[in-house]
């Protein structure tokens, strides 16, 4: 059950930072489709700093810190990539659904050329083990789930998604953003900037999603970047909407769909009834078929959901101040 429990909260985790980010844009009225490809940048961007600190040898007694640094790096450069979507959708008045589809084709084809010309090779992998573990302090079997092999990215996205939640939901900051994207208007007749909030709220996506990106590769992926994230970026927009655009019923989400998403990793490993025989393994069934079930769950979850959920009003409509 540990074993378990641990697996899906690595796979839960990214989901949950990235469909926060996806939250940020769309309260704020900019729908961010683009997460898929943000989160290819970052992570293109976060493994490229890993490969370089240890290539060249530096910080190599202090593996941890290099993670900080390339999930540093990662936030960052979502955010800067995040800035492509904001500025055709703000500035320009583009279809913001378009403009994201772009950004999806853009990032994997930035990635792979970059690795192909400098690299010489299809996929960037980082020479050393970038699984850095919290060993358990010895508090029982319920705490090993989040301090036995515990990655230190588990620990920040919890605080960030915590933190970031009171804030959209408890500052006078947040209240503006999320005013934005239900009545901009209005917002603007009280003096709120709306390009502003919106440019924060697309910003603060692209960062979220830069940095699940990283987690992602850095976490399941053996710290190999291939231009692609298993459509975990859609994934995450789909919890998103399975949530409410809410950040307690995305948490739930993501930990359901995480559980979903590692079974297909698990499942020759999984004991259900704790007597030593591997069910799962024993029904013969192919790993492609544990690796559709996410998706498939998806479709049958939101096709049962969408009635009852509620976007911003105003995400995807391009605000025009002389228009009231």
């Amino acid at each position: 059950m540990v074993f378990m429990l641990q697996k899906t909260l690595i796979y839960a985790i990214p989901l949950l930072i990235v469909a926060l980010a996806g939250t940020f844009a769309e309260r704020s009225g900019i729908i961010n489709i683009a997460l898929d490809g943000i989160m290819i940048f970052g992570s293109f961007i976060g493994a490229l700093t890993v490969y370089l600190l240890q290539k060249n040898d530096l910080l190599t007694d202090h593996p941890q810190l290099i993670f900080l640094l390339a999930m540093l790096a990662a936030t960052v450069a979502g955010a800067l990539f995040s800035l492509l979507l904001s500025f055709s959708a703000i500035k320009l008045r583009g279809d913001q659904t378009i403009g994201g589809t772009a950004l999806n084709l853009l990032a994997p084809a930035v990635a792979l050329f970059f690795i192909k010309v400098f690299f010489m090779q299809d996929k960037l992998v980082m020479p050393k083990d970038i699984g850095y573990v919290i060993l358990n302090p010895g508090m029982g079997p319920a705490a090993s789930v989040l301090f036995d092999k515990a990655y230190i990215s588990t620990y920040i996205a919890i605080i960030l998604f915590v933190v970031l939640s009171i804030w959209m939901y408890k500052t006078k900051t947040g209240l503006r953003l999320r005013s934005c994207g239900e009545h901009p208007q209005a917002a603007d007749s009280v003096g709120i900037n709306v390009h502003r909030m919106r440019y924060l709220g697309t910003t603060i996506s692209g960062a979220l999603g830069g940095l699940g990106g990283y987690i992602y590769i850095a976490t399941t992926a053996g710290g190999t970047c291939e231009g692609t994230v298993a459509g975990m970026g859609f994934l995450a927009i789909a919890i998103m909407i399975f949530g409410n655009w809410k950040p307690l019923t995305i948490a739930l989400g993501s930990l359901l769909f995480g559980f979903l998403k590692c079974l297909s990793v698990i499942y020759t490993q999984l004991d259900l009834n704790g007597d030593g025989v591997f069910s799962l393994a024993q029904l013969g069934l192919p790993m492609y078929f544990y690796n559709l079930i996410p998706y498939v769950t998806v479709l049958i979850v939101l096709a049962f959901t969408s009635k009852n959920s509620r976007a911003p009003k105003a995400e995807g409509i391009p605000y025009d101040k002389g228009q009231r």
